[in-house]
């Protein structure tokens, strides 16, 4: 976590597993202690007989939980952005499209090749789909000189991420549900999965609605199949009921009972209905798949074309769930652990059968290999003691680690063996990296900030956002061989948490980032500007770099939506504004930037202003 301003070695407990936020707590920080932490490997998966075994299973855990901490559980759960790639590359950015007048556009930043992540925006060339609160606007885009507002839908609840395949669109809202109940439902969540035909886009058709009890965690789709996570915790109510999820389709309502609620027999520290669906998004006639998995707390999810995993975390370490997926088939396959704690998604690949995973325990980091029963084959431990991951990314047969507390250590690790893999080499240099992206098979893109080590202290000031060039092609010795700072401490970018917003094309040499840009007047600070000083919000909006290995990275302008800085004057140490750029996407030469209220318009060749749509 980050105190007072500056990194100690548990600065990313809570992105480690969801229910970290009870440590410290009104728990008294003892949610190990709670009714035991168990963790299991290999445990085969079972149903329960009747729902008395269900109500008795889930009266074995801890029941004495207050209300305020599931409340604070449901806001963690509606805050997370979560979340592949198995090759040597990750998916490019740019999509050829074949069809009169469609010219390559950039696509969403996914992990996995084939496998779509839900997002804000989205794209297919000539249209723009996009989410500002509980509106999702539809836009005809491309060419510019025509572009214009086609249609909005105004949803009641919150819009989590959306997906476009062909003439469908498909759109995850939140809301309450089952208010009239008493207790802990009172504040329960559901999850709908509306579908829309989109053959006339001025107006779009409901034509599926699948509402799932709980809060959304992270989907995918694969082929015209999307694949939704949802959870909501199991409790009881009276200490003699549980409540049961339901699927409402259409006019029909399915509770599902206990004896099709898979669980194992190993209780974790809380339970939850992970609800598993699956919707043809192509085929309205075709019924959702679902399965109810009764688990420990999701913490993280990532996906393949062929399997589904997910960890939940289990004192002192992660278990894995792999769930096979295919053509809208759901199948509980096996379940595993390793010790220590996963970042996020991109801690986790499958490549070649196997599944490889970078973990932190808060003394050490590890990277293990497990098989496909999720036994662990491989290790290698005790990597960088005293600090911790704050990024991964596997390509291939090698693993990138930056891990920190005073200055950012990339690893390069070789898994070619799986069974014995290795530290190639590593660099060692001031800053960290938050996300790391291939350029290409030899360079990465790191996104982080940069740092000041402390001169008293095992800790560093962290400063303005850092851009930085890997080279990587000679192994033992990695170098960074370009990078660009932007402002000073207090300076953000939504990328440092969510790798959505990161636009990337190698053969247009483009790097765009939404920043927040804070800068220091150091004529305030004649004796010198200490580490610690914030600085005051001056801008908002994207950076537009020349990306290359021959010119490293280049500043080719700026673009904002704000069109004064009296909010920006108006802001402490927080800064909001529905003008605040937070994706920016390209078709053919114009790169469009969005906020929650406008859409702009520039050239890609100059970034001279094509045009604005206002979102009303």
């Amino acid at each position: 976590m980050e105190y007072l301003g500056f990194h100690v070695s548990m600065r990313r407990l809570l992105a480690f597993a969801l229910v970290a936020l009870v440590i410290g707590s009104s728990l008294g920080g003892a949610l190990w202690s709670l009714g035991g932490v168990h963790f299991f490997k290999n445990q085969p998966l079972k149903k329960f007989s009747s729902y008395r075994e269900l109500v008795a299973f889930v009266k074995k855990g801890p029941q004495d939980i207050p209300q305020s901490l599931f409340q604070r559980f449901r806001s963690m759960l509606q805050s997370l952005k979560t979340g592949k790639f198995g090759g040597v590359l990750s998916p490019s950015w740019e999509v050829e499209q074949a069809g009169a007048g469609v010219p390559d556009y950039s696509a969403t930043n996914i992990q996995v090749e084939g496998v779509d992540e839900a997002d804000a925006v989205k794209t297919d060339g000539r249209y723009i789909y996009l989410v500002s609160g509980s509106v999702v606007y539809i836009l005809y885009a491309y060419p510019p000189e025509y572009a214009q507002v086609l249609s909005k839908l105004d949803l009641n609840g919150t819009v989590a991420g959306i997906f476009v395949n062909g003439e469908k669109l498909v759109v995850f809202r939140v809301g309450s549900a089952h208010p009239e109940e008493v207790f802990f439902r009172t504040w329960t969540m559901h999850t709908s999965i509306l579908t829309y035909n989109l053959s006339d886009r001025s107006k779009p058709v409901l034509e599926r609605n699948v509402t799932v009890d709980g809060s959304y965690f992270s989907s995918r789709m694969i082929g015209d199949y999307v694949y939704a996570v949802i959870i909501e915790p199991a409790y009881l109510i009276n200490d003699s009921a549980v409540i049961l999820p339901e699927i409402h389709s259409g006019d029909s309502t399915v509770k599902v009972e206990a004896s099709n609620i898979y669980y194992t027999d190993i209780p974790d520290s809380y339970d939850f209905f992970t609800n598993m669906v699956a919707i043809n998004v192509q085929d309205a006639g075709e019924e959702p798949t679902v399965e109810t998995f009764l688990l420990g707390a999701t913490s993280c999810l990532y996906v393949s074309r062929e399997n589904i995993f997910l960890t939940s975390p289990a004192y002192p370490g992660t278990n894995i769930h792999r769930i096979s997926i295919e053509n809208g088939e759901i199948t509980y396959v096996t379940n595993g652990f390793v010790p220590g704690y996963v970042l996020n998604q991109f801690s986790m690949d499958e490549y070649m059968g196997l599944l490889r995973v970078a973990t932190s325990n808060g003394r050490a980091n590890n990277v293990y290999i497990l098989d496909e029963n999720l036994n662990v084959i491989g290790k290698l431990e005790d990597l960088a003691p005293g600090e911790e991951i704050y990024s991964a990314r596997f390509m291939g047969n090698r693993c990138y680690l930056v891990t920190f507390r005073k200055v950012d250590p990339l690893f390069v690790i070789d898994l070619k063996d799986p069974e014995n893999p290795q530290v190639l080499g590593k660099l060692k240099i001031p800053g960290y990296s938050d996300y790391l992206h291939p350029y290409d098979e030899t360079h990465l893109i790191g996104v982080g900030k940069e740092t000041v080590p402390a001169e008293e202290g095992d800790f560093s000031w962290y400063q303005g956002v850092k851009i930085s060039l890997f080279d990587v092609s000679n192994v033992s010795k990695p170098k960074e061989i370009a990078k660009f700072e932007i402002g000073d401490r207090g300076t953000d970018s939504p990328v440092l948490r969510d790798h959505k917003a990161f636009l990337f094309s190698k053969s247009r040499c483009l790097l765009v980032l939404p920043i927040l840009l804070a800068e220091i007047d150091e004529e305030k600070y004649p004796g010198g500007v200490p580490p610690y000083t914030q600085g005051e919000y001056v801008f908002q909006g994207a950076y537009i770099f020349n990306i290359s290995i021959d010119e490293g990275l280049v500043l080719k302008g700026r673009i904002t939506h704000l069109e004064n800085n009296t909010d920006l004057m108006k802001s402490g140490f927080y800064f909001s504004s529905p003008f605040s750029v937070n994706r920016a996407i390209y078709i053919g030469q114009v790169l469009y930037t969005i906020s929650n209220k406008k859409v702009k318009m520039n050239s890609l060749e100059d970034l001279e202003e094509i045009g604005v749509m206002d979102l009303l």
